[in-house]
């Protein structure tokens, strides 16, 4: 689905000839629970003669962050519609919560799909404006994602997305903010396109299919590539991918996306590493069958790094940065790797194998482990490596693990983008009961004991890092994906984490 234009616009709100116009919408508590028009607002609720909140107020509104609200101007103002999204509390400081505002914006122009332009007129920030209009704009583009879908007929009273957005600003010439909605484009595009590939349906998006779309997108940005095959996976020694993959006719694959900076001196390095199992069965260790379909996104975390790779060669940043997409289908099938087979990894460790539906660790050792062989002084990994994730964190953080300033890196950029992780320990223990008896390592532990299941991922990820490489796993199996109503900017099926959180870490190295 084609994302809406983006421009800035500093005409008085209420004069501009749009088909709706967004507002942002506080509530007060401590006067019982009376509303009032966010920052930005002052123009449109001078044109309603003082009676704004009081008219939102008998429709219901309360000013709840996200909840929105419809109001026919009736020519008030000179846009037909308005809506009034909320913010909750009036913030304390000069700026309002980011998250708030991403997940307003987006909410706001989800509800007003069916419009062709739409104006917002949201709070900014007299000092540091610039990560205020970063979460507006953001919020916006994500907010009016759909899928395109592959329906024969069209679907009856569904309204296309919003078509172009105009956001409010003090000076619509400012340099500055004439760099965020350059750099909230890239970032939308990036992030829709990992939507877009963790909702294909599995027999649409199988690993070779995969690997050429992202050879395909990759093509004329500057990016180096690098595809292996099946045959040149054996030869090379990546045993973890090849185990996973040869249970499927469709054959697996590591691609490497390379971004080098221009005239930078010894830049520093980071590798990018992503789980990209286009769909997972369980392998002879089979899943129920119940919720099997959602299997389509465990390759999320490959085409997070995907599109992170495609976003930073277009925001040129003076990192040089590699991604390393595993991708593999984990299929039951004559060929199928067993409970009990021993894998030779990429380093040359040795992994007993208990259960055929822990792949993603397998094929990622092999792929952190390849990183590290080239050269990297930082490893980021994200994958949807576990359901252990989920029982723990929930649907919305992340799980973290890995060396302190990797961890604290990954936390202090997720809280800035609104991608929020949570670290947790790598425990001696656990490594303990991943002891084999004859081979270096369980790919689980060894009595299959599902306590610490998250970490156990972790733990055993670790042994594929090389000592001085700073180090994070990040377990993204609730996160990447929505299945609920659509909320904030994230709308049903895959959501786009971690990019944002990879972006923002460039950023700060």
């Amino acid at each position: 689905m084609t994302q809406p234009s983006l421009s800035l616009v500093d005409t008085d709100p209420a004069e501009l000839a749009v088909d709706a116009i967004v507002i942002g919408l506080h509530s007060q508590p401590e006067e019982d629970g009376a509303l009032l028009p966010a920052a930005g607002a002052e123009s449109i609720a001078a044109a309603f003669d003082g009676k704004l909140t009081a008219t939102l107020a008998l429709l219901g509104a309360s000013g709840a962050p996200g909840e929105v609200t419809k109001l026919a101007t009736l020519g008030t103002v000179a846009a037909p519609l308005l809506i009034a999204v909320g913010l909750g509390n009036e913030p304390t400081g000069p700026a309002p919560d980011l998250e708030t505002l991403r997940r307003g914006a987006g909410a706001a122009v989800r509800a007003l799909a069916g419009s062709g332009t739409v104006a917002l007129a949201l709070p900014s920030a007299d000092e540091d404006a610039a990560p205020v209009l970063r979460a507006v704009l953001e919020g916006a583009l994500l907010g009016g994602y759909r899928f395109a879908g592959y329906k024969t007929k069209p679907q009856k009273n569904r309204r296309d997305p919003v078509a172009a957005l105009q956001v409010q600003v003090p000076d619509a010439s400012d340099e500055t903010a004439l760099a965020e909605v350059r750099r909230a484009e890239v970032v939308a595009r990036a992030v829709r396109l990992t939507r877009d590939w963790v909702n294909e349906p599995p027999n649409v998006l199988r690993p070779a299919d995969f690997a050429d779309r992202v050879v395909a997108e990759a093509e004329g940005t500057g990016l180096e590539v690098e595809v292996l095959d099946f045959e040149q996976l054996k030869a090379g020694g990546y045993g973890g991918i090849v185990a996973v993959g040869q249970g499927s006719e469709a054959p697996p694959r590591l691609v490497k996306l390379t971004y080098t900076p221009e005239g930078v001196t010894d830049p520093k390095r980071v590798a990018l590493v992503g789980k990209g199992i286009t769909f997972d069965t369980g392998g002879v260790s089979i899943k129920p069958s119940a919720g099997m379909w959602e299997m389509k996104s465990d390759m999320a975390g490959a085409a997070a790094v995907a599109s992170a790779l495609l976003a930073i060669a277009a925001i040129k940043p003076g990192v040089a940065v590699s991604g390393y997409l595993a991708i593999a289908e984990n299929m039951p099938s004559g060929s199928a790797y067993r409970p009990g087979d021993v894998i030779t990894m990429f380093n040359g460790k040795r992994v007993e194998v208990f259960n055929t539906d822990a792949e993603g660790r397998m094929v990622l050792g092999d792929a952190m482990a390849r990183a590290c062989a080239d050269g990297t002084d930082y490893l980021f990994e994200a994958s949807t490596l576990t359901g252990g994730q989920v029982i723990s964190l929930g649907k919305r953080i992340s799980g973290l693990m890995g060396s302190d300033e990797a961890t604290a890196l990954v936390e202090a950029a997720g809280a800035a983008v609104g991608e929020p992780a949570w670290r947790m320990p790598l425990p001696d223990d656990v490594r303990k009961g991943m002891e084999s008896e004859i081979a270096d390592i369980c790919q689980t532990n060894a009595n299959l004991d599902r306590a610490g299941h998250m970490l156990q991922g972790g733990v055993f990820l670790r042994e594929f890092v090389t000592e001085g490489v700073e180090w994070a796993h990040i377990d993204i199996a609730g996160p990447s994906y929505h299945t609920g109503e659509p909320n904030g900017y994230w709308t049903k099926g895959g959501t786009g984490v971690p990019i944002r959180t990879f972006l923002q870490l460039i950023d700060e190295l």
